[in-house]
């Protein structure tokens, strides 16, 4: 199984009706992992024209075309994504308005000006119309985890070695019920757009109905929160209600995000890697897997574990 080549922007612009009988200039948008965009100018406007690969969702890296469109639909309602101008459901392809700010990294994210922003951008997804699948990290892993298997995929050494403490994890994070809501689950530093101080969301790749703790211990694990920070974020989004609990939820959330997404860079490296990529993926499951052992190893894990499960109600 291998992704499709990059099609011709000029084959997926001549159907969209917006642009019939118009000079357009397509130009590619580096940063994508599994998709293929272009920024699109034509009459003195741009537009971002977003090409859905069916290979990633059938490798399990990514929800359905026809799921990720209506969700992404569903997230320009919210007022968090970019608005969609037209669908090409059978290519498939969305065309989106081009959001004109500036794309965030790393180390914006973690600027400390930054944390209320995100969280008020999430706040306004997750307040919108729910999306039209359900997300759970947890059955994402197992998933994944198969693929690999049935696969003979390599993954990183001593990943299996850590199944209990992961299933811990899981097991404590279930105690407490969670409010689900609309969530992307897939929020690098790079899935936010900063308009002059409104952060939006772009990119429904792996979005679905989910607990919100999870979208903020995402958020902390694509940046490399340290616990501060990941503190500072859950009560910037929970607000009054944030509580030990709440905290240890997003920190464990984050721990989780970083022992799925390896796999999730594993089996893009074994199933999708296209020939023309110079992204490296394994190198990048490689780090994820990094992140999650030292936290994994931390020894305030088991204090966290016992927080999340209502077990105390000690400060972390």
């Amino acid at each position: 199984m291998r992704m499709a080549e990059r099609p011709e922007a000029g084959d997926v612009l001549r159907r969209v009706s917006l642009f019939a009988d118009r000079p357009v200039r397509a130009t590619p948008v580096a940063g994508g992992l599994s998709h293929h965009i272009w920024r699109v100018d034509t009459g003195g406007r741009s537009y971002l024209l977003r090409v859905l690969d069916p290979a990633v969702s059938a490798a399990g890296l990514g929800i359905p075309p026809e799921q990720e469109i209506e969700n992404t639909r569903r997230a320009a309602d919210s007022g968090a994504g970019a608005r969609v101008i037209e669908v090409l459901p059978d290519v498939p392809a969305l065309v989106l308005e081009f959001l004109p700010g500036r794309t965030l990294h790393a180390d914006d994210v973690r600027a400390d000006e930054a944390i209320p922003k995100l969280a008020a951008a999430c706040r306004r997804l997750h307040a919108g119309p729910a999306f039209a699948n359900d997300f759970d990290i947890l059955a994402k892993r197992r998933e994944l985890l198969d693929i690999c298997r049935r696969h003979d995929l390599g993954i990183p050494a001593g990943y299996h070695d850590r199944q209990s403490i992961v299933d811990a994890i899981g097991v404590a994070i279930a105690r407490q019920p969670a409010q689900v809501r609309p969530c992307h689950n897939d929020l690098l530093p790079e899935n936010f757009i900063d308009l002059a101080g409104d952060v939006r969301i772009v990119d429904y790749q792996l979005s679905g109905n989910n607990d919100p703790a999870f979208e903020l211990g995402d958020i902390a694990a694509e940046a490399d929160f340290d616990p501060d920070r990941t503190a500072a974020l859950a009560t910037a989004y929970y607000g009054t209600e944030t509580v030990p609990a709440l905290i240890a939820r997003v920190r464990l959330n984050q721990v989780l995000s970083n022992v799925t997404w390896t796999l999730w860079f594993s089996v893009h490296h074994g199933l999708l890697s296209a020939r023309t990529s110079t992204f490296d993926y394994a190198g990048e499951a490689a780090d994820k897997w990094a992140r999650a052992t030292r936290d994994l190893d931390a020894p305030e894990l088991g204090r966290l574990i016992d927080a999340a499960a209502g077990r105390t109600a000690t400060p972390l």
